[in-house]
């Protein structure tokens, strides 16, 4: 199992890409009072028939040639289904794919979090040809980063440029940070 959500997001957001998503969105959700952690996982890929959903939670069924299990979504769901929540595919062929994973935000077996920031920094700046939104959510605040609004800014200026990687990192961490207080999630 992955030590922290924040891999796992990383982990079906690489699946998206793979699938040929254009834009994949991404909403970490906390809200302390209904006690849950919220991931949701939007692509507008390939897509899958309910076969291959129902496939694709078998850890012993996988679509890449260079191993023989695909564990990502099952050790996903397992890691959602073992603290109380909930974890759903839905999928349409040639519309795309979400998922969605509920914790409960206090159960003792929830893995933390992790550095989210650096998973969509990773996920943005590696593959600067899909497009990404995503949505921080800490009960009433939010915050977006949106990287069609990045790259209608920067023209065609690469997101591996130091100067502008160091700066989408900064953004993310410094404004997870306002969204949440610096919450340990």
């Amino acid at each position: 199992m992955m030590p922290e959500i924040a891999l796992n997001i990383l982990d079906v957001a690489e699946n998206s890409i793979r699938a040929d998503a254009a834009l994949i969105e991404i909403t970490v959700s906390v809200q302390k009072e209904e006690d849950t952690l919220t991931v949701i996982i939007r692509d507008n890929g390939c897509g899958m028939d309910e076969n291959q959903i129902t496939r694709v939670q078998d850890p012993f069924f996988t679509t890449r040639t260079t191993r023989k299990v695909g564990l990502g979504v099952p050790f996903f769901k397992q890691a959602a289904e073992c603290t109380g929540g909930s974890f759903s595919i839905t999928s349409e062929k040639g519309k795309g794919t979400e998922v969605k994973a509920v914790f409960v935000l206090s159960h003792i077996d929830r893995m933390p979090l992790g550095d989210i920031s650096e998973t969509i920094h990773t996920l943005v700046v590696f593959n600067q040809h899909t497009d990404f939104v995503y949505t921080y959510i800490y009960n009433d605040s939010r915050f977006v980063l949106d990287t069609r609004e990045l790259k209608e800014i920067l023209g065609n200026v690469s997101f591996q440029e130091a100067e502008i990687s160091g700066f989408i990192r900064d953004y993310l961490r410094e404004n997870k940070d306002s969204t949440d207080g610096g919450a340990d999630i």
